[in-house]
């Protein structure tokens, strides 16, 4: 399976308590629910598509948590994600969970890399993670991730918990699908592709033909 990771961000950023202010509030976080003024067509059309990939959600432990909480409890027939969020198989990487009520789930124990990485040799389609910015952080800096789902909201809110806020090597993206919202969020797909290039600057010249 490929790993996927799926991402609402602010521009400057934040990817914390994208869908309430009630979502998330650890380290006193007081800024949730950035995300829901823009949500519009386009964002709930393509967003359903990428969930039509997955075959399983790859979450961490805070990540889990929430959407066992939030998910079942949505009853709206007409909602596009909440029976295959609820349907789907989701894996678990935790150190302190000792069981999961919101099924089918999988605890992964020991080392993440070491566990994700024996869950990319099984066969399906993709193993998409959600929210869990620290677990796909560590997973794209591990090499783990074969694609990158950005949805940016045009707002800044300055602080919470960043998704690329990183020490590790540098690292180069490839832009494989680019859509814009009639409520102004930017939907990106991205490709890792190795160590980030660098170039000195030699003038205009070596970029424009004549």
């Amino acid at each position: 399976m490929k790993i996927a990771l799926t991402e609402f961000v602010t521009l400057d950023g934040v990817s914390q308590g994208p869908g309430s202010p009630a979502e998330d509030t650890s380290d006193g976080f007081t800024r949730g629910g950035w995300l829901v003024p823009y949500l519009d067509e386009l964002f709930v059309r393509r967003t359903s598509e990428w969930l039509d990939l997955a075959d399983g959600l790859l979450l961490g432990r805070r990540t889990y948590e929430a959407f066992a909480r939030d998910w079942p409890r949505i009853t709206d027939p007409d909602d596009p994600f909440t029976e295959r969020m609820n349907a789907l198989p989701k894996y678990v990487v935790t150190s302190t969970l000792t069981k999961g009520n919101w099924h089918p789930v999988t605890l992964l124990r020991g080392d993440p890399i070491q566990t994700v990485g024996q869950l990319k040799t099984q066969p399906g389609r993709e193993l998409q993670i959600h929210g869990s910015a620290r677990l796909g952080n560590a997973l794209l800096a591990a090499g783990l991730v074969d694609t990158l789902r950005l949805v940016v909201a045009p707002t800044m809110i300055g602080t919470g918990r960043r998704l690329l806020d990183h020490p590790n090597e540098s690292m180069g993206l490839r832009l494989v699908g680019h859509e814009v919202t009639a409520s102004g969020m930017l939907l990106l797909e991205y490709e890792p592709s190795g160590a980030a290039p660098v170039a000195e600057y030699e003038g205009v010249t070596a970029f424009v033909s004549t």
